[in-house]
């Protein structure tokens, strides 16, 4: 069986995501209510009680909100690096000590037949982390919540098969829009989040020559718009040489309905 996914839900109400293999069943972040992601598992016809492990990229809310319920409920263990544990370990409750263990930045752990791979990212958090997962030859990797994308992050995310990718934010509606001036700072501050233009900027830089699927992430409610955000990274992209409808395809996730699960 080849490795599938979906994102179950993207954005600043709620993250989550689910990496599947024959063998191996992950969940990444769980920033909703336990009875949202519980909705969200039965939208993709998946149980979450089979779920292998929980791996968390960071300690805001919108990542963490219904981790300790999900795990207490299905008896998940959760991996996270020792900042981000030491962030969040109030907000999730009481959990077992055979529920907590470490994951390291910046390395390479085997979740059965799956390796996933942290790096660290630019991000207003303890020690924010992200991941690339591979199976088989095939690669999948989630990058968002990042001030920017750094060079090293391009060379461990360069030339994977599927790209779920943080599209925050539209520069002009962010500048014109309703956020206080020390909030649009923080969003596009070294440590805030990616805007389209500089997501299709990093893309363009780190697609190879073969097929790959592109899913655009995180998007603001407020700042930014599905079209637009897939306008704006469709030009540059195409701008840079790439064809996009061919060898590249653009996806959308929403914050509230789960991608269809699909082959990496």
């Amino acid at each position: 069986m080849s490795m599938r996914f979906s994102v179950l839900a993207s954005g600043s109400t709620g993250n989550a995501m689910y990496v599947e293999t024959a063998s191996q069943r992950l969940l990444i972040d769980a920033g909703l209510t336990g009875k949202k992601l519980d909705e969200l598992f039965q939208k993709i016809d998946r149980n979450p009680k089979d779920i292998d492990a929980l791996l968390v990229t960071h300690e805001h809310s919108d990542h963490i909100k219904g981790v300790g319920v999900f795990a207490r409920k299905h008896q998940v263990p959760i991996y996270a690096n020792a900042k981000t544990w030491k962030a969040m370990e109030k907000q999730l409750g009481q959990l077992s000590l055979d529920q907590k263990f470490e994951f390291g930045l910046e390395t390479v752990k085997q979740f059965g037949d799956i390796e996933v791979e942290s790096f660290g990212v630019s991000h207003d958090a303890a020690e924010p982390m992200f991941f690339v997962f591979r199976h088989e030859g095939k690669k999948l990797v989630l990058a968002t919540d990042m001030g920017y994308v750094s060079e090293r992050i391009k060379k461990t995310v360069a030339g994977a098969d599927t790209y779920v990718f943080e599209s925050n934010h539209d520069m002009n509606m962010l500048r014109v829009g309703r956020y206080p001036w020390n909030v649009k700072r923080r969003i596009l501050s070294d440590l805030g989040h990616v805007s389209n233009e500089d997501a299709a900027m990093a893309l363009a830089d780190v697609v190879e020559d073969k097929q790959a699927n592109i899913y655009l992430a995180h998007l603001s409610l407020d700042n930014n718009m599905k079209e637009l955000a897939h306008m704006t990274v469709k030009q540059v992209l195409e701008q840079e040489g790439h064809k996009v409808g061919e060898t590249l395809r653009l996806y959308d996730t929403d914050p509230y309905h789960p991608t269809p699960l699909s082959i990496v």
